[in-house]
């Protein structure tokens, strides 16, 4: 987890009453434990902190998150964007200002996994699982590439944007050469790259994972389900969201810079989110992840998905 770094223009304010010295607050807001600086309140708070800024810079007409803040995030020293909204921290009023939009309903391709078209990962025993660089099962393959948190954010938007507790994410996606497996020729006996796990009160749920390839006629990105429990998330007929998140177009370029990525330099070039068959008629606007870390020592990918039912 990326902490923020201390904000430099500005300090926790005391406010005061007639009956002294109230909790002290940062930006408007109460700091959860008055103990501690601004910059030490945990994620929850810096995610409110970001997602505040972020609706500012939009009022000022300069573009999406993903444009610029999230694209920043390959190599670079500057604090995580993060886009998850103050409403996972169970933030009160503001949390329906901060609350995303219902996540766009997305095709889940060619290679889903889940039953839907064949090959079904979701019922073998190993598949609820953080790690899922590697095979389970007759398989330990490991899948090789740019380490990659991938970082949800799941919220109700039934209830005023609350946290979805026990709601379950099923993730997959590429590897680093554009295959899937359990259908690309070479991967069909491998079931790396796919996984599923439950949310948990904070309605977080995180994976770790390699940085996808971009394949031709594609956009990088991540495929992933939401299951309203993990009991449920067996059968993908129970699903309630079915969507993928973009990966910012900077970041992609200094990762498939680096050894195992050559062939993605080029597919890369061919394509654009505006051109992209999944993401081009929003350009991403509610599925472009934010981007921290380093390429050196791994990055992270967060998303916040709001589910209506």
């Amino acid at each position: 987890m990326t902490r923020s770094t201390a904000p430099t223009t500005a300090a926790a304010e005391p406010l005061t009453g007639g009956s002294g010295v109230l909790p002290a607050t940062f930006e408007g807001r109460l700091l959860p434990d008055p103990s501690e600086p601004a910059w030490d309140q945990g994620l929850a708070f810096d995610v409110q902190t970001l997602l505040g800024r972020r609706r500012v810079l939009q009022a000022m007409g300069l573009g999406l998150l993903g444009a610029g803040l999230a694209a920043c995030g390959a190599g670079s020293s500057s604090p995580a964007a993060s886009v998850m909204p103050a409403a996972a921290a169970g933030s009160g009023s503001s949390a329906a200002a901060d609350c995303p939009v219902e996540i766009p309903e997305e095709t889940a391709g060619p290679y889903p996994g889940d039953g839907s078209n064949g090959p079904d990962v979701l019922g073998q025993s190993g598949v609820v699982r953080r790690d899922i660089r590697s095979s389970f099962g007759t398989s330990t393959t490991i899948a090789a590439g740019v380490p990659l948190t991938i970082r949800f954010a799941i919220l109700d938007l039934a209830h005023a944007c609350q946290p979805y507790a026990g709601a379950a994410v099923y993730v997959w996606h590429c590897d680093q050469a554009g295959r899937y497996s359990m259908y690309s020729q070479g991967a069909e006996g491998e079931n790396y790259l796919r996984g599923v796990q439950a949310a948990g009160h904070d309605g977080i749920v995180e994976f770790q994972s390699v940085f996808p390839a971009c394949y031709q006629g594609r956009w990088p990105h991540v495929h992933f389900e939401v299951y309203p429990s993990l009991d449920k998330a067996t059968a993908q007929a129970n699903r309630i969201a079915t969507s993928q998140i973009a990966l910012p177009a900077d970041t992609c370029q200094a990762v498939y810079a680096t050894a195992g990525y050559e062939a993605s330099v080029g597919t890369l070039s061919e394509v654009s989110l505006a051109s992209d068959m999944v993401f081009g008629e929003d350009v991403g606007a509610h599925q472009l992840g934010a981007i921290s870390g380093s390429i050196p020592d791994g990055l992270t990918v967060e998303l916040a998905v709001g589910v209506g039912a």
